[in-house]
């Protein structure tokens, strides 16, 4: 009887902290919980007020019948959903009061929508139980952004879609479209067919970093003007503004393969196969070059109701302007005092022509050199100094540093154990970590911090299984980031929350890296022993541990409890892998020290 009384206050403890910490990411601004639960079934009713939320009543019916087969009907009164539009509330909040009779919904714009969301998550993988509780949310910065490199590798419209899909889910509300490059153009100009007939196909795709290897395999591809309608749409209904993205002055060579009149030399130039960075870009004194650029503008602003363009304006080696008689003709004509400055007059020249289009740029933080455009935002990738500047000039920045929202770098030390990617090493706790107000900058400058974007570059990623791999769950942390207040970050909280989540991203095939088992870099010793205590990653995932240094996906032990392993000279040597419910197994992680 006294085992019986242990084992039922043991399980009510564990129903206690559960109800004391639902699995919400981004963690809300404020959050209240009370006794009691709500029991969420396919008898529960909903009930829509306002077109905006009926229009979610569609979105939460379609995670409904995919996720559990059913839909809810309309209805009022006991044990019942009431989604409600409140025009009181900012664009993207909202509030949920759920009681043990009624769960009550309401938003302004997009707020609706994440409170949707916020309601699929409350919504348990197993069981269908809600706690009770209170909710007030409204994020922290207005962008939140993910950028995917297109113009390296190109995806379908319909693997964009389920992109966009995962980003609205998890509050993100920006998918920067890196539309060309180098290696590909990849939207369609009416006006120059030949972009898309020639610049969009390679015959081959370098797939190592050591030798530049070939994979020798045609790719290529291209979105129409009415494929870029259908996938702004698609991203609008979940709030998610597209900005298009259009390199100049460098990364051009897909450009100047078709059109090379428009580089210094005007010879022909191939599309380059090799990664890297290319000497040939626009030619900066070639009035040509920026008939040609505004008449693609001209394509492509009406195409999209973001209020940005992204102009690039990155990696733009100067050489060949300093060898080129219309460039050094141009810089003396403007009185400018080097390449540099002919690469601010080239910005601010596109500047003003995007700006009487109704639309301001974007560009990476190389537009400072030579003097920054008068209106334009930066967006600061090479680490924070670029944002940090141009907040000092009172210039709208949006930080993306590649020291900690570079999502195409390897995500362990083992790189033997990882796909081979860009270099550098970005774990999840370091994304986490991330403070976008730098103590570099003073309070009055921190508004010109727009908020973040994480970043997927396309030099080694070639399939939508590895952008989901590198994306995901680095792309919950950058969530939080964007999202959350300051004040309500706790990297060992949001360990305890990922675990779900990352089990609805693997029901729903979402091929993102599992990883390490929490608790794998934690070994304490007592009594002669190494003591290891292990929590899977993944909700209903099991782990499998070897001690001998054998694999442990050929016959690995099952992971049951804490690991008590008598200490050798010659130290640890443990391997595990993660199998998740769906099957998918992680890489091995190794563990290996001396005494």
């Amino acid at each position: 009887m006294r085992n019986c009384i242990i084992v039922a206050v043991l399980f009510l403890f564990s129903c206690a902290l559960w109800a004391q910490s639902p699995s919400l990411i981004p963690t809300p601004k404020t959050m209240e919980l009370s006794s009691g639960e709500f029991d969420f079934s396919s008898s529960t009713r909903i009930n829509a007020q306002g077109e905006d939320a009926k229009k979610n009543v569609t979105f939460l019916n379609k995670y409904l019948k995919d996720t559990f087969g059913f839909t809810l009907k309309n209805g009022s009164g006991k044990n019942s959903i009431r989604l409600i539009t409140d025009k009181s509330l900012p664009n993207e909040a909202y509030r949920i009061d759920i009681t043990k009779d009624e769960i009550t919904i309401r938003g302004n714009g997009a707020g609706l929508f994440y409170a949707v969301n916020t309601l699929q998550q409350l919504i348990p993988n197993t069981g269908t139980k809600i706690p009770c509780l209170k909710i007030a949310d409204e994020p922290r910065f207005a962008y939140r952004g993910l950028m995917l490199d297109v113009g390296r590798y190109f995806f379908t419209v319909d693997y964009l879609k389920s992109f966009i899909d995962q980003m609205a889910h998890y509050k993100l509300n920006v998918f920067h479209w890196h539309l060309t490059e180098d290696g590909g153009w990849r939207i369609e100009i009416k006006k120059y067919p030949e972009l898309t007939k020639k610049g969009a196909w390679r015959s081959s795709s370098q797939y190592t970093r050591e030798g530049g290897l070939q994979d020798r395999v045609p790719h290529g591809g291209f979105y129409s003007q009415e494929d870029v309608k259908e996938l702004v749409k698609y991203a609008a209904e979940r709030h998610v503004e597209i900005i298009p993205e259009i390199e100049m002055p460098g990364h051009a060579s897909a450009a100047l393969s078709v059109y090379p009149e428009l580089s210094c030399s005007g010879k022909p130039i191939a599309l380059p196969l090799p990664w890297g960075i290319k000497n040939d870009i626009f030619c900066g004194g070639n009035d040509a070059v920026f008939s040609f650029l505004e008449d693609v503008l001209s394509e492509i602003i009406p195409l999209f109701p973001s209020e940005y363009i992204h102009i690039g304006g990155d990696e733009a080696p100067k050489k060949h302007w300093k060898e080129c008689p219309k460039c050094q003709a141009r810089i003396k004509a403007e009185g400018l005092k080097d390449e540099h400055e002919l690469q601010s007059y080239f910005i601010q020249r596109i500047e003003r022509f995007v700006n009487s289009k109704g639309k301001r740029i974007i560009g990476w933080d190389e537009i400072l050199e030579g003097g920054l455009a008068p209106n334009a935002t930066v967006m600061s990738w090479r680490g924070e100094e670029g944002g940090i500047a141009a907040a000092n000039m009172h210039h709208d920045v949006i930080m993306t540093p590649n020291t900690y929202l570079y999502f195409d770098y390897y995500q362990s030390r083992d790189k033997q154990n990882e796909p081979i990617n860009i270099g550098g090493f970005l774990p999840l706790d370091k994304v986490y970590s991330y403070e976008p107000y730098t103590p570099k900058i003073t309070k009055e400058q921190q508004k010109f911090i727009k908020g973040v974007q994480g970043n997927i570059w396309m030099e080694y990623i070639h399939s939508g299984a590895m952008v989901e791999y590198m994306t995901y769950p680095r792309a919950l942390a950058l969530a939080e980031i964007g999202w959350s207040p300051a004040d309500k970050k706790d990297y060992a909280d949001f360990l305890k929350r990922i675990p779900a989540r990352l089990a609805s991203m693997d029901k729903a095939g979402i091929m993102f890296r599992i990883p390490e088992p929490f608790g794998w870099d934690k070994v304490k010793i007592e009594n002669a022993q190494a003591v290891i205590n292990l929590v899977a990653p993944v909700e209903g995932a099991e782990i499998y541990y070897t001690t001998d240094g054998s694999d442990p996906a050929a016959g690995g032990t099952r992971y049951t409890g804490t690991l008590r392993l008598p200490l050798k000279l010659e130290g640890l040597d443990i391997k595990c892998i993660v199998t998740l419910p769906s099957g998918r197994s992680s890489g091995v992680y190794h563990v290996q020290s001396g005494e």
